[in-house]
Protein backbone atom coordinates (compact mmCIF):
# COMPACT_ATOMS: atom_id res chain seq x y z
CA UNK A 1 0.00 0.00 0.00
CA UNK A 2 1.46 3.30 -1.13
CA UNK A 3 -1.34 5.55 0.10
CA UNK A 4 -2.21 6.83 3.54
CA UNK A 5 -5.17 9.12 4.16
CA UNK A 6 -4.16 12.11 6.25
CA UNK A 7 -5.74 14.92 8.22
CA UNK A 8 -5.85 18.57 7.19
CA UNK A 9 -5.13 21.21 9.82
CA UNK A 10 -2.58 23.97 10.44
CA UNK A 11 -2.70 24.68 6.68
CA UNK A 12 -1.36 21.29 5.56
CA UNK A 13 -2.13 17.60 5.10
CA UNK A 14 -0.38 15.63 7.81
CA UNK A 15 -0.47 12.35 9.67
CA UNK A 16 -2.44 12.36 12.87
CA UNK A 17 -0.94 11.20 16.14
CA UNK A 18 -3.64 8.58 16.70
CA UNK A 19 -4.18 5.06 15.38
CA UNK A 20 -3.04 3.84 11.97
CA UNK A 21 -5.71 1.71 10.30
CA UNK A 22 -6.31 -0.08 7.00
CA UNK A 23 -9.10 0.50 4.48
CA UNK A 24 -10.18 -2.59 2.54
CA UNK A 25 -11.85 -3.27 -0.80
CA UNK A 26 -15.37 -4.57 0.01
CA UNK A 27 -15.34 -6.70 -3.13
CA UNK A 28 -12.13 -8.61 -2.27
CA UNK A 29 -11.34 -7.75 1.38
CA UNK A 30 -7.87 -6.82 0.16
CA UNK A 31 -6.15 -3.81 1.77
CA UNK A 32 -6.31 -0.67 -0.37
CA UNK A 33 -4.88 2.12 1.77
CA UNK A 34 -3.96 3.15 5.27
CA UNK A 35 -5.52 5.97 7.25
CA UNK A 36 -4.03 8.07 10.01
CA UNK A 37 -6.38 8.99 12.85
CA UNK A 38 -6.24 12.38 14.51
CA UNK A 39 -6.24 12.93 18.25
CA UNK A 40 -8.68 15.11 20.13
CA UNK A 41 -5.80 17.56 20.78
CA UNK A 42 -5.26 17.95 17.02
CA UNK A 43 -9.00 18.37 16.57
CA UNK A 44 -8.98 21.15 19.18
CA UNK A 45 -6.25 22.91 17.22
CA UNK A 46 -8.40 22.85 14.10
CA UNK A 47 -11.55 24.04 15.86
CA UNK A 48 -9.75 26.98 17.49
CA UNK A 49 -8.29 28.01 14.16
CA UNK A 50 -11.68 27.77 12.42
CA UNK A 51 -13.28 29.88 15.17
CA UNK A 52 -10.60 32.56 14.82
CA UNK A 53 -10.94 32.57 11.03
CA UNK A 54 -14.69 33.14 11.28
CA UNK A 55 -14.59 35.73 14.07
CA UNK A 56 -11.55 37.71 12.93
CA UNK A 57 -11.04 36.94 9.25
CA UNK A 58 -12.56 38.40 6.10
CA UNK A 59 -14.08 35.14 4.73
CA UNK A 60 -17.62 35.81 6.05
CA UNK A 61 -17.59 39.20 4.29
CA UNK A 62 -16.28 38.13 0.86
CA UNK A 63 -19.15 36.56 -1.11
CA UNK A 64 -17.42 37.02 -4.47
CA UNK A 65 -14.30 35.24 -3.24
CA UNK A 66 -16.43 32.41 -1.86
CA UNK A 67 -18.21 32.06 -5.20
CA UNK A 68 -14.93 32.00 -7.11
CA UNK A 69 -13.41 29.38 -4.81
CA UNK A 70 -16.45 27.10 -4.98
CA UNK A 71 -16.46 27.30 -8.76
CA UNK A 72 -12.73 26.54 -8.91
CA UNK A 73 -13.32 23.65 -6.51
CA UNK A 74 -15.85 22.27 -9.00
CA UNK A 75 -13.44 22.67 -11.91
CA UNK A 76 -10.59 20.92 -10.07
CA UNK A 77 -12.90 18.09 -8.99
CA UNK A 78 -13.98 17.69 -12.60
CA UNK A 79 -10.34 17.54 -13.69
CA UNK A 80 -9.53 14.83 -11.13
CA UNK A 81 -12.78 12.86 -11.46
CA UNK A 82 -11.30 9.99 -13.54
CA UNK A 83 -8.56 9.62 -10.94
CA UNK A 84 -10.99 9.62 -8.02
CA UNK A 85 -13.62 7.27 -9.50
CA UNK A 86 -11.67 3.97 -9.17
CA UNK A 87 -10.60 4.84 -5.62
CA UNK A 88 -14.24 5.48 -4.66
CA UNK A 89 -15.14 2.11 -6.19
CA UNK A 90 -12.37 0.32 -4.28
CA UNK A 91 -13.10 1.90 -0.91
CA UNK A 92 -16.90 2.04 -1.03
CA UNK A 93 -17.79 -0.96 -3.20
CA UNK A 94 -20.23 0.97 -5.38
CA UNK A 95 -20.33 0.47 -9.12
CA UNK A 96 -18.07 2.51 -11.39
CA UNK A 97 -21.12 4.12 -12.99
CA UNK A 98 -22.50 4.98 -9.54
CA UNK A 99 -19.15 6.51 -8.58
CA UNK A 100 -19.16 8.55 -11.78
CA UNK A 101 -22.70 9.76 -11.07
CA UNK A 102 -21.86 10.65 -7.47
CA UNK A 103 -18.89 12.80 -8.44
CA UNK A 104 -20.91 14.42 -11.21
CA UNK A 105 -23.65 15.34 -8.73
CA UNK A 106 -21.06 16.86 -6.39
CA UNK A 107 -19.69 19.02 -9.19
CA UNK A 108 -23.21 20.23 -10.01
CA UNK A 109 -23.87 21.09 -6.35
CA UNK A 110 -20.62 23.06 -6.06
CA UNK A 111 -21.52 25.16 -9.08
CA UNK A 112 -25.04 25.72 -7.76
CA UNK A 113 -23.81 27.02 -4.41
CA UNK A 114 -21.11 29.10 -6.10
CA UNK A 115 -24.02 31.04 -7.58
CA UNK A 116 -25.90 31.29 -4.28
CA UNK A 117 -22.83 32.64 -2.46
CA UNK A 118 -23.44 36.03 -4.07
CA UNK A 119 -27.15 36.06 -3.18
CA UNK A 120 -27.18 36.39 0.59
CA UNK A 121 -29.88 39.05 0.53
CA UNK A 122 -31.61 40.67 3.50
CA UNK A 123 -34.52 43.15 3.70
CA UNK A 124 -35.17 46.71 4.79
CA UNK A 125 -38.52 48.06 5.99
CA UNK A 126 -39.61 51.50 7.25
CA UNK A 127 -41.46 50.57 10.45
CA UNK A 128 -42.42 54.14 11.40
CA UNK A 129 -41.53 57.62 10.21
CA UNK A 130 -37.73 57.70 10.15
CA UNK A 131 -37.47 54.30 11.84
CA UNK A 132 -36.01 51.51 9.71
CA UNK A 133 -35.53 47.80 10.33
CA UNK A 134 -32.76 46.00 8.48
CA UNK A 135 -32.94 42.21 8.29
CA UNK A 136 -29.49 40.74 7.54
CA UNK A 137 -28.71 37.11 6.73
CA UNK A 138 -25.18 36.10 7.66
CA UNK A 139 -23.09 32.95 8.07
CA UNK A 140 -24.03 30.88 11.12
CA UNK A 141 -20.45 30.43 12.38
CA UNK A 142 -18.30 27.31 12.64
CA UNK A 143 -19.92 24.22 11.11
CA UNK A 144 -19.06 20.65 12.10
CA UNK A 145 -19.80 18.11 9.37
CA UNK A 146 -19.76 14.35 10.05
CA UNK A 147 -19.36 12.55 6.70
CA UNK A 148 -20.50 8.88 6.30
CA UNK A 149 -19.06 6.17 4.06
CA UNK A 150 -22.04 5.29 1.85
CA UNK A 151 -21.79 8.37 -0.43
CA UNK A 152 -18.62 10.11 0.77
CA UNK A 153 -18.40 12.60 -2.10
CA UNK A 154 -21.95 13.92 -2.42
CA UNK A 155 -22.65 13.76 1.31
CA UNK A 156 -19.53 15.84 1.89
CA UNK A 157 -20.29 18.43 -0.79
CA UNK A 158 -24.00 18.92 -0.07
CA UNK A 159 -23.09 20.15 3.44
CA UNK A 160 -19.67 21.70 2.77
CA UNK A 161 -20.71 23.73 -0.28
CA UNK A 162 -23.63 25.63 1.31
CA UNK A 163 -21.65 26.16 4.52
CA UNK A 164 -18.77 27.74 2.62
CA UNK A 165 -21.14 29.69 0.38
CA UNK A 166 -22.78 31.21 3.48
CA UNK A 167 -19.41 32.36 4.82
CA UNK A 168 -18.99 29.71 7.52
CA UNK A 169 -15.77 27.97 8.44
CA UNK A 170 -15.89 24.17 8.55
CA UNK A 171 -14.53 21.32 10.66
CA UNK A 172 -14.91 17.86 9.07
CA UNK A 173 -14.93 14.41 10.67
CA UNK A 174 -14.81 11.74 7.98
CA UNK A 175 -15.48 8.00 7.88
CA UNK A 176 -12.24 6.04 8.02
CA UNK A 177 -13.49 3.49 5.45
CA UNK A 178 -13.48 6.09 2.66
CA UNK A 179 -10.98 8.59 4.08
CA UNK A 180 -8.57 8.38 1.13
CA UNK A 181 -11.24 9.32 -1.42
CA UNK A 182 -12.31 12.11 0.93
CA UNK A 183 -8.77 13.48 0.92
CA UNK A 184 -8.58 13.36 -2.87
CA UNK A 185 -11.82 15.34 -3.12
CA UNK A 186 -10.91 17.88 -0.44
CA UNK A 187 -7.49 18.48 -2.02
CA UNK A 188 -9.42 20.06 -4.89
CA UNK A 189 -10.33 22.76 -2.35
CA UNK A 190 -7.18 22.97 -0.25
CA UNK A 191 -4.99 23.26 -3.38
CA UNK A 192 -6.67 26.56 -4.30
CA UNK A 193 -4.12 29.28 -3.60
CA UNK A 194 -6.73 31.97 -2.88
CA UNK A 195 -8.41 29.93 -0.11
CA UNK A 196 -7.78 31.78 3.16
CA UNK A 197 -6.12 29.85 5.97
CA UNK A 198 -8.17 27.86 8.49
CA UNK A 199 -11.42 28.03 6.54
CA UNK A 200 -11.58 24.23 6.54
CA UNK A 201 -9.93 21.43 8.50
CA UNK A 202 -10.52 17.67 8.28
CA UNK A 203 -9.99 14.77 10.68
CA UNK A 204 -10.15 10.98 10.42
CA UNK A 205 -11.09 8.70 13.31
CA UNK A 206 -12.22 5.11 13.64
CA UNK A 207 -13.95 5.66 16.97
CA UNK A 208 -16.33 8.34 18.21
CA UNK A 209 -14.31 10.61 20.53
CA UNK A 210 -13.90 13.41 17.97
CA UNK A 211 -17.53 13.16 16.88
CA UNK A 212 -18.71 13.41 20.48
CA UNK A 213 -16.42 16.35 21.20
CA UNK A 214 -17.62 18.06 18.01
CA UNK A 215 -21.21 17.88 19.24
CA UNK A 216 -20.33 19.19 22.71
CA UNK A 217 -17.88 21.87 21.57
CA UNK A 218 -18.78 25.43 22.61
CA UNK A 219 -16.92 26.92 19.61
CA UNK A 220 -18.97 24.99 17.02
CA UNK A 221 -22.34 26.50 16.07
CA UNK A 222 -23.88 23.99 13.64
CA UNK A 223 -23.66 20.22 13.20
CA UNK A 224 -24.53 18.54 9.90
CA UNK A 225 -24.83 14.75 10.01
CA UNK A 226 -26.06 12.08 7.63
CA UNK A 227 -26.47 8.60 9.06
CA UNK A 228 -28.63 6.36 11.21
CA UNK A 229 -31.48 7.59 13.38
CA UNK A 230 -29.87 5.93 16.40
CA UNK A 231 -26.65 7.93 15.95
CA UNK A 232 -28.67 11.06 15.16
CA UNK A 233 -30.37 10.83 18.55
CA UNK A 234 -26.98 10.58 20.26
CA UNK A 235 -25.79 13.66 18.35
CA UNK A 236 -28.89 15.59 19.39
CA UNK A 237 -28.36 14.62 23.03
CA UNK A 238 -24.65 15.51 22.96
CA UNK A 239 -25.37 18.86 21.29
CA UNK A 240 -28.11 19.89 23.70
CA UNK A 241 -25.74 21.42 26.23
CA UNK A 242 -24.72 24.17 23.81
CA UNK A 243 -28.07 24.37 21.98
CA UNK A 244 -26.25 24.32 18.66
CA UNK A 245 -28.22 24.09 15.45
CA UNK A 246 -28.54 20.63 13.89
CA UNK A 247 -29.12 19.48 10.33
CA UNK A 248 -29.81 15.74 10.49
CA UNK A 249 -30.60 13.50 7.54
CA UNK A 250 -31.20 10.17 9.20
CA UNK A 251 -32.62 6.77 8.37
CA UNK A 252 -35.33 5.99 5.89
CA UNK A 253 -37.88 3.32 5.06
CA UNK A 254 -39.27 4.65 1.81
CA UNK A 255 -42.74 3.38 0.85
CA UNK A 256 -43.27 2.71 -2.85
CA UNK A 257 -47.02 2.51 -3.48
CA UNK A 258 -48.00 0.84 -6.77
CA UNK A 259 -51.61 1.13 -7.98
CA UNK A 260 -53.23 -1.32 -10.37
CA UNK A 261 -53.38 1.26 -13.18
CA UNK A 262 -49.59 1.81 -13.18
CA UNK A 263 -47.37 0.49 -15.95
CA UNK A 264 -46.35 -2.54 -13.89
CA UNK A 265 -43.44 -3.72 -16.01
CA UNK A 266 -41.90 -0.25 -16.17
CA UNK A 267 -42.50 0.26 -12.45
CA UNK A 268 -40.86 -3.06 -11.53
CA UNK A 269 -37.77 -2.21 -13.58
CA UNK A 270 -37.46 1.32 -12.14
CA UNK A 271 -38.10 0.19 -8.57
CA UNK A 272 -35.46 -2.53 -8.84
CA UNK A 273 -32.93 0.09 -9.94
CA UNK A 274 -33.93 2.45 -7.11
CA UNK A 275 -33.94 -0.35 -4.55
CA UNK A 276 -30.66 -2.04 -5.43
CA UNK A 277 -28.76 1.16 -6.25
CA UNK A 278 -25.55 1.34 -4.18
CA UNK A 279 -26.42 -2.14 -2.87
CA UNK A 280 -29.44 -0.62 -1.12
CA UNK A 281 -27.14 1.42 1.13
CA UNK A 282 -29.08 4.63 0.72
CA UNK A 283 -31.67 6.04 3.11
CA UNK A 284 -33.93 6.97 0.16
CA UNK A 285 -33.74 3.52 -1.49
CA UNK A 286 -37.00 2.04 -2.83
CA UNK A 287 -37.01 -0.87 -0.41
CA UNK A 288 -40.64 -1.08 0.86
CA UNK A 289 -43.11 -1.76 -1.94
CA UNK A 290 -46.87 -1.66 -1.26
CA UNK A 291 -48.94 -3.02 -4.18
CA UNK A 292 -52.68 -2.97 -4.86
CA UNK A 293 -54.13 -6.42 -4.21
CA UNK A 294 -55.60 -6.94 -7.69
CA UNK A 295 -52.13 -6.87 -9.29
CA UNK A 296 -50.08 -8.05 -6.30
CA UNK A 297 -49.13 -11.50 -7.61
CA UNK A 298 -48.33 -10.13 -11.06
CA UNK A 299 -46.12 -7.40 -9.65
CA UNK A 300 -44.28 -9.72 -7.25
CA UNK A 301 -43.47 -11.95 -10.21
CA UNK A 302 -42.23 -8.99 -12.27
CA UNK A 303 -40.08 -7.64 -9.45
CA UNK A 304 -38.65 -11.09 -8.68
CA UNK A 305 -37.76 -11.50 -12.34
CA UNK A 306 -35.92 -8.16 -12.21
CA UNK A 307 -34.04 -9.18 -9.06
CA UNK A 308 -33.01 -12.54 -10.49
CA UNK A 309 -31.61 -10.82 -13.57
CA UNK A 310 -29.34 -8.53 -11.52
CA UNK A 311 -25.69 -9.04 -12.47
CA UNK A 312 -23.50 -9.27 -9.36
CA UNK A 313 -19.76 -8.83 -9.49
CA UNK A 314 -16.74 -6.57 -9.37
CA UNK A 315 -17.90 -2.94 -9.08
CA UNK A 316 -15.38 -1.77 -11.69
CA UNK A 317 -17.11 -3.92 -14.33
CA UNK A 318 -19.40 -1.70 -16.42
CA UNK A 319 -21.83 -4.62 -16.95
CA UNK A 320 -22.39 -5.28 -13.25
CA UNK A 321 -25.59 -3.98 -11.61
CA UNK A 322 -24.91 -4.91 -7.97
CA UNK A 323 -21.65 -4.75 -6.04
CA UNK A 324 -20.87 -5.64 -2.41
CA UNK A 325 -22.09 -3.96 0.74
CA UNK A 326 -19.39 -1.80 2.29
CA UNK A 327 -18.10 -3.77 5.26
CA UNK A 328 -18.32 -6.94 7.32
CA UNK A 329 -20.58 -5.36 9.95
CA UNK A 330 -23.06 -4.26 7.29
CA UNK A 331 -23.08 -7.73 5.73
CA UNK A 332 -23.67 -9.28 9.15
CA UNK A 333 -26.54 -6.87 9.84
CA UNK A 334 -28.34 -7.64 6.58
CA UNK A 335 -27.75 -11.39 6.97
CA UNK A 336 -29.05 -11.33 10.53
CA UNK A 337 -32.26 -9.54 9.56
CA UNK A 338 -32.90 -11.97 6.69
CA UNK A 339 -32.28 -14.98 8.95
CA UNK A 340 -35.45 -14.02 10.87
CA UNK A 341 -37.96 -13.86 8.02
CA UNK A 342 -41.31 -14.85 9.60
CA UNK A 343 -43.06 -18.04 8.52
CA UNK A 344 -45.97 -16.15 6.92
CA UNK A 345 -43.59 -14.39 4.47
CA UNK A 346 -41.72 -15.79 1.51
CA UNK A 347 -38.24 -15.06 0.20
CA UNK A 348 -38.84 -14.96 -3.56
CA UNK A 349 -35.14 -14.73 -4.46
CA UNK A 350 -31.87 -14.12 -2.65
CA UNK A 351 -31.96 -14.03 1.12
CA UNK A 352 -28.45 -15.03 2.19
CA UNK A 353 -24.87 -13.85 1.66
CA UNK A 354 -22.97 -15.26 -1.29
CA UNK A 355 -20.16 -17.74 -0.66
CA UNK A 356 -17.40 -15.76 -2.31
CA UNK A 357 -14.68 -13.30 -1.28
CA UNK A 358 -15.93 -9.88 -0.33
CA UNK A 359 -19.21 -8.69 1.18
CA UNK A 360 -21.72 -9.74 -1.46
CA UNK A 361 -25.43 -10.09 -0.74
CA UNK A 362 -27.74 -10.86 -3.69
CA UNK A 363 -30.70 -8.82 -4.85
CA UNK A 364 -33.47 -10.05 -2.56
CA UNK A 365 -37.28 -9.88 -2.65
CA UNK A 366 -39.38 -10.79 0.39
CA UNK A 367 -43.16 -10.97 -0.12
CA UNK A 368 -46.12 -11.50 2.21
CA UNK A 369 -44.86 -9.41 5.12
CA UNK A 370 -47.14 -7.79 7.69
CA UNK A 371 -46.98 -4.18 8.85
CA UNK A 372 -45.50 -4.97 12.25
CA UNK A 373 -42.79 -7.29 10.91
CA UNK A 374 -39.19 -6.38 11.65
CA UNK A 375 -38.26 -6.19 7.95
CA UNK A 376 -40.98 -3.57 7.44
CA UNK A 377 -40.23 -1.47 10.51
CA UNK A 378 -36.40 -1.54 10.54
CA UNK A 379 -34.06 0.05 8.03
CA UNK A 380 -32.17 -2.80 6.34
CA UNK A 381 -29.59 -0.75 4.41
CA UNK A 382 -28.87 -3.55 1.98
CA UNK A 383 -30.12 -4.94 -1.36
CA UNK A 384 -33.47 -6.14 0.01
CA UNK A 385 -36.93 -5.11 -1.25
CA UNK A 386 -40.04 -6.08 0.70
CA UNK A 387 -43.53 -6.33 -0.84
CA UNK A 388 -46.94 -5.92 0.85
CA UNK A 389 -50.47 -5.63 -0.52
CA UNK A 390 -53.21 -3.03 0.00
CA UNK A 391 -56.86 -2.81 -1.03
CA UNK A 392 -57.71 0.92 -1.14
CA UNK A 393 -56.12 4.36 -0.81
CA UNK A 394 -56.82 4.67 2.90
CA UNK A 395 -55.06 1.42 3.64
CA UNK A 396 -52.14 2.34 1.37
CA UNK A 397 -51.67 5.64 3.22
CA UNK A 398 -51.87 3.92 6.60
CA UNK A 399 -49.27 1.33 5.61
CA UNK A 400 -46.99 3.90 3.99
CA UNK A 401 -47.04 6.19 7.02
CA UNK A 402 -46.98 3.36 9.54
CA UNK A 403 -43.23 3.45 10.26
CA UNK A 404 -41.01 5.70 12.38
CA UNK A 405 -39.29 7.22 9.34
CA UNK A 406 -40.37 10.05 7.05
CA UNK A 407 -37.64 10.76 4.52
CA UNK A 408 -38.70 9.71 1.01
CA UNK A 409 -41.58 7.98 -0.76
CA UNK A 410 -43.07 7.38 -4.18
CA UNK A 411 -46.43 6.61 -5.77
CA UNK A 412 -46.96 4.86 -9.09
CA UNK A 413 -50.23 5.43 -10.95
CA UNK A 414 -51.65 6.67 -14.24
CA UNK A 415 -54.23 8.79 -12.40
CA UNK A 416 -53.06 12.32 -11.57
CA UNK A 417 -55.73 12.81 -8.92
CA UNK A 418 -54.70 9.63 -7.13
CA UNK A 419 -51.07 10.69 -7.25
CA UNK A 420 -51.76 14.13 -5.76
CA UNK A 421 -54.01 12.77 -3.01
CA UNK A 422 -51.33 10.30 -1.99
CA UNK A 423 -48.61 12.95 -2.13
CA UNK A 424 -50.63 15.15 0.22
CA UNK A 425 -51.36 12.29 2.62
CA UNK A 426 -47.81 10.90 2.78
CA UNK A 427 -45.90 11.90 5.92
CA UNK A 428 -42.57 12.11 4.10
CA UNK A 429 -40.31 15.03 3.20
CA UNK A 430 -40.00 13.93 -0.42
CA UNK A 431 -42.64 12.33 -2.67
CA UNK A 432 -41.81 11.13 -6.17
CA UNK A 433 -44.54 10.30 -8.69
CA UNK A 434 -43.84 7.52 -11.21
CA UNK A 435 -40.13 7.72 -10.39
CA UNK A 436 -37.94 7.20 -7.36
CA UNK A 437 -34.58 8.58 -6.15
CA UNK A 438 -33.72 11.52 -8.46
CA UNK A 439 -32.12 14.34 -6.44
CA UNK A 440 -31.03 17.68 -7.89
CA UNK A 441 -29.12 20.62 -6.44
CA UNK A 442 -32.03 23.01 -7.04
CA UNK A 443 -34.62 21.10 -4.96
CA UNK A 444 -34.62 20.43 -1.17
CA UNK A 445 -34.25 17.02 0.41
CA UNK A 446 -34.91 16.15 4.05
CA UNK A 447 -37.24 14.17 6.24
CA UNK A 448 -39.80 14.13 9.02
CA UNK A 449 -40.14 12.07 12.21
CA UNK A 450 -37.07 9.92 12.95
CA UNK A 451 -35.58 10.76 9.57
CA UNK A 452 -34.33 14.00 11.09
CA UNK A 453 -34.77 17.70 10.43
CA UNK A 454 -33.26 20.42 8.29
CA UNK A 455 -32.86 20.34 4.54
CA UNK A 456 -30.05 19.46 2.18
CA UNK A 457 -29.65 20.96 -1.29
CA UNK A 458 -31.41 24.03 -2.75
CA UNK A 459 -31.81 27.44 -1.16
CA UNK A 460 -33.49 25.76 1.81
CA UNK A 461 -30.29 23.85 2.51
CA UNK A 462 -28.37 27.11 2.21
CA UNK A 463 -30.53 28.64 4.97
CA UNK A 464 -29.43 25.94 7.44
CA UNK A 465 -25.97 27.54 7.48
CA UNK A 466 -27.13 31.14 7.93
CA UNK A 467 -28.66 33.17 10.75
CA UNK A 468 -30.99 36.17 10.76
CA UNK A 469 -30.00 39.42 12.44
CA UNK A 470 -32.39 42.33 13.00
CA UNK A 471 -30.94 45.86 13.14
CA UNK A 472 -33.31 48.78 13.88
CA UNK A 473 -32.31 52.42 13.46
CA UNK A 474 -34.13 55.66 14.24
CA UNK A 475 -32.93 58.26 11.77
CA UNK A 476 -34.74 61.02 13.64
CA UNK A 477 -32.91 60.44 16.93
Amino acid sequence: MNHRAKNYFSHQWQNGSGNIGISHDPATWQPVAEYSCATTAEFETGVSAARHAFDCGTWPHQPRLRAEILYEFAELLQARSREIEPVLVQLNGKLIKEARGEIGAAISELKYYAGLARNLWGRVAEIDSGCYSLIAREGAGVVGIIVPWNAPVTLLIRSLAPALAAGCTVVLKVAHQTSLVHQMVLECLTDISSLPQDIVCSFVEDGADISKRMCEHPLIDVISFTGSSQTGKKIAASSSGTLKRLSLELGGKAPVVVFADADLAAAAEAIAIAGYFNAGQDCTAATRVIVQDSVYDEFVALLTEQAKAVAIGAPADEDVFLGPVNNVNQLARVSDLLSRVPSHAQVMTGGSALDRPGFFFPATVVAGLRQDDELIQKEIFGPVITVQKFSDEAQAVSMANGVDYGLASSVWTANHGTAMRMAKAFDFGCVWINTHIPLVAEMPHGGFKRSGYGKDLSGYGFEDYTRIKHVMTNLGA
